[in-house]
């Protein structure tokens, strides 16, 4: 059944073109645009029919986001008096992206630093090296103007994401090795991110280096925080859930306490200090935290299947802001559009080539090279995002994360598949139980 309505989206497709092909040689902007949005939707929904595709389907519904945003751009960015750009709501969708990546992470993770040390510090000097100077050099290449060139900054001073986790199950490297990169990049971008903007790119843009790192610990730790929260409940003691329980409560009276009871109020006017002002809000966030994370865990627990929907929520709010960036940016991105394309192509090779061998030149083993270079090339466009946001400037810092972040999917998906058919004995290897991130390759990738 579902591969018959597949079908008939491919030839929907096949009408789709005639239609915008007609439009545009008659410069009839009724008939191409609609044919275009109708265009991106079908192929993105018969894509399942066609199996050499399959893998993308992904990747075409964030190309459908792009194409709406270019094509209708007043519908995704005020609807009515609503900005669509509002901070706080690109912050909440974020903060649900990173939530849904952080429930495929474990806190028994970590325990792999013991036998992965060598190919984290790698991974991580490789990640936080290669991908903010190459990001540096091409924008010396190509001439961005400045909030652009800060965006190609941005994009590969961030972490790696829930991308680079689902390219090594594919192509069956190092999960392990992966999976620990993955963590220790997340918590330590608080810091190194804004300290590589601030190097390589603070000329270009202001850069605050103490207001970006409390929005990224707003936009990426609070809610890892809360999905780890989840996790660990899962096989707490006794007296550890009722630890968390009370402080779950605390942080209840805690946040009532600062939005009903004034105390917010009171600390504006009494503390003068902004940097202690963020700190006493990025503790209102975590307070936050820890009563989602119970709540969810409860939640989760009547309905086990919670987890492996979150990471298909986090997708959704891809798309979200990835439409929304590209409406925004609308104008930029026809005038540097291909520009940035090409860059991101570089970019992310970039990113692959060195990952791989200067984890062979330091004698890692092909599965763990292998995994670096998807951990080095895949950048975390949903945190480039949020920032960009965060800054207000969605349409042209955050536009490289919009142009980078298909790409992205696609390039890895490639080299993943390649690697998959030419894979490596895995070298003593035990991969982790993560059903999340095999459910997004075999459900959502369809591999």
């Amino acid at each position: 059944m579902m591969n018959r309505i597949s079908q008939l989206c491919l030839v929907i497709c096949g009408v789709a073109v005639a239609v915008l092909l007609a439009g545009i040689v008659r410069q009839e902007a009724a008939l191409w645009q609609p044919a275009a949005v109708i265009l991106a939707v079908s192929f993105a929904l018969g894509i399942k029919a066609i199996p050499l595709l399959r893998p993308y389907q992904y990747t075409a519904w964030i190309i459908v986001a792009v194409v709406a945003g270019m094509v209708y751009p007043a519908a995704f960015t005020k609807w009515g008096d609503f900005d669509l750009r509002n901070k706080w709501l690109i912050l909440f969708v974020v903060q649900l992206v990173m939530f849904g990546m952080g429930i495929q992470m474990s806190i028994r993770d970590f325990s792999g630093l013991g036998s992965t040390g060598k190919g984290v510090l790698i991974g991580l000097l490789c990640h936080f090296s290669v991908m903010p100077l190459m990001g540096l050099l091409l924008t010396k290449v190509f001439h961005f103007e400045p909030e652009i060139a800060a965006g190609i900054i941005l994009i590969g001073s961030c972490s790696s994401g829930l991308a680079s986790n689902v390219m090594v199950y594919l192509a069956r490297a190092n999960m392990v090795l992966s999976v620990v990169v993955t963590a220790m990049a997340t918590l330590v971008a608080p810091f190194l991110t804004p300290l590589l903007l601030k190097l390589l790119a603070g000329t270009l843009i202001e850069i605050k280096f103490v207001n970006m790192m409390m929005e990224i610990i707003k936009i990426v730790i609070v809610p890892i925080f809360a999905a780890l929260l989840h996790d660990y409940l899962k096989t707490a003691s006794p007296r550890g859930r009722r630890t968390v329980w009370g402080l779950a409560f605390l942080s209840i009276a805690w946040l009532a306490a600062l939005g009903l009871g004034g105390l917010w109020r009171f600390f504006e006017t009494s503390i003068g200090s902004p940097e202690a002002l963020q700190m006493l809000e990025v503790l209102g966030f975590l307070a936050a935290a820890l009563v989602v994370g119970v709540v969810y865990h409860q939640v989760a627990k009547g309905y086990p299947k919670l987890d492996a929907i979150m990471p298909y929520l986090s997708m959704f709010g891809i798309i979200y802001f990835t439409a929304v960036t590209t409406a925004a940016g609308r104008d930029n991105l026809l005038r540097v559009g291909f520009l940035l394309f090409l860059t991101s192509v570089i970019h992310n090779a970039a990113g692959y080539f060195f990952g791989y061998w200067f984890s062979r030149l330091a004698r890692l083993d092909k599965n763990s090279a292998r995994t670096v270079a998807f951990e080095v090339g895949l950048q975390n466009g949903g945190m480039a995002s949020g920032l960009a946001g965060s800054m207000g400037k969605l349409g042209t810092v955050g536009l490289p994360a919009a142009v980078f972040s298909p790409w992205m999917n696609i390039s890895g998906s490639i080299l993943a598949n390649y690697w998959r058919r030419h894979a490596v004995p895995a070298e003593g290897q035990t991969a982790p139980d993560l059903p999340v991130v095999e459910a997004i390759a075999e459900g959502q990738l369809n591999r």
